[in-house]
């Protein structure tokens, strides 16, 4: 799939340059007693590849699920597209948000193609009536999904996979698949949680090649991820959580390197965080990727 696969609509309808494409402002979740989210802000623009980072338990996951309409944020905004977001999965997806779980959600007992087209639905036309009698336009739209399907299975490393029962696929073409029935929605964004969970490290090389293509191809890109060696390569600006608020933000050698990162993962508190070389350590080093 090259770059004329992108949908012209969508792209016609991104924001200027500049503009964020995503700008949630002081989001807080709460569930009961417990603030799992305080008060986060966050921005994405298009062409931008951005991480966030924090320890198990920080929050980031209960973010994402804020962002994509899974949870009604207690307080804050999130605007998509300059467009306030309903806190819905569904109008998010058609909005233009897609995303990827930490643990595989795909359809098992469907092949992969089909896993695929399930993902174009939700920008095609038919009704029930159409397929039912197989009327021209579903017929037309069957057509284009496959199509579609196939060049979007050849984007993620999947061509000659189309037809194989999904949970028969390997872990690796598993988490590709996702992400190619994630961008058969037609993103502007898209939002990856540990893509790379489980992945050997030459899973792990493809994957941050596939988001590369995937950045290239104009899309904004907001991934959670543990490895801190593939999060540092891959991000154009890292954001870390911990116990649920924006810790540091900024460039990856900043973030990698700032005491408050490496005392929220190491739990070496900040005054005392170099080595006995003298050295501060970092995180996501070349000994502790």
């Amino acid at each position: 799939m090259s770059s004329d696969a992108v949908n012209p609509a969508a792209v016609a309808q991104l924001p200027a340059s500049g503009v964020p494409i995503l700008d949630a402002r002081s989001v807080t979740m709460q569930f009961g007693g417990l603030r799992a989210v305080n008060d986060v802000s966050l921005q994405v623009h298009t062409g931008e590849i951005v991480g966030l980072i924090g320890p198990n338990g920080a929050g980031k996951t209960t973010f994402f699920n804020c962002l994509t309409g899974l949870y009604k944020p207690t307080s804050g905004s999130v605007q998509f597209v300059g467009d306030q977001l309903p806190p819905k999965p569904r109008l998010a997806v058609r909005a233009g948000m897609a995303r990827t779980f930490q643990n595989i959600r795909l359809f098992h007992n469907m092949t992969a193609i089909e896993n695929v087209m399930v993902g174009m639905y939700v920008r095609t036309q038919t009704n029930a009536l159409d397929a039912v009698f197989r009327l021209p336009r579903h017929r037309r739209e069957e057509r284009e999904s496959l199509e579609r399907a196939r060049e979007l299975l050849a984007f993620v490393g999947l061509t000659g996979s189309g037809d194989q029962l999904s949970r028969n696929l390997p872990y690796g073409d598993q988490r590709r698949l996702e992400i190619a029935r994630a961008l058969a929605t037609e993103p502007k964004l898209l939002l990856l949680d540990e893509p790379t969970a489980g992945m050997n490290p030459q899973e792990t090389r493809q994957a941050e090649e596939l988001i590369f293509k995937i950045r290239d191809l104009g899309l904004a890109v907001l991934v959670i991820e543990h490895d801190m060696r593939f999060i540092f390569n891959l991000c154009d600006r890292v954001v870390c959580l911990v116990r649920g608020e924006v810790l540091v933000e900024g460039p990856p050698a900043v973030v990698q390197n700032d005491p408050r990162v490496i005392e929220a993962y190491i739990g070496m508190p900040a005054d005392s965080s170099s080595d006995d070389s003298g050295q501060t350590p970092s995180v996501g080093g070349d000994d502790n990727a």
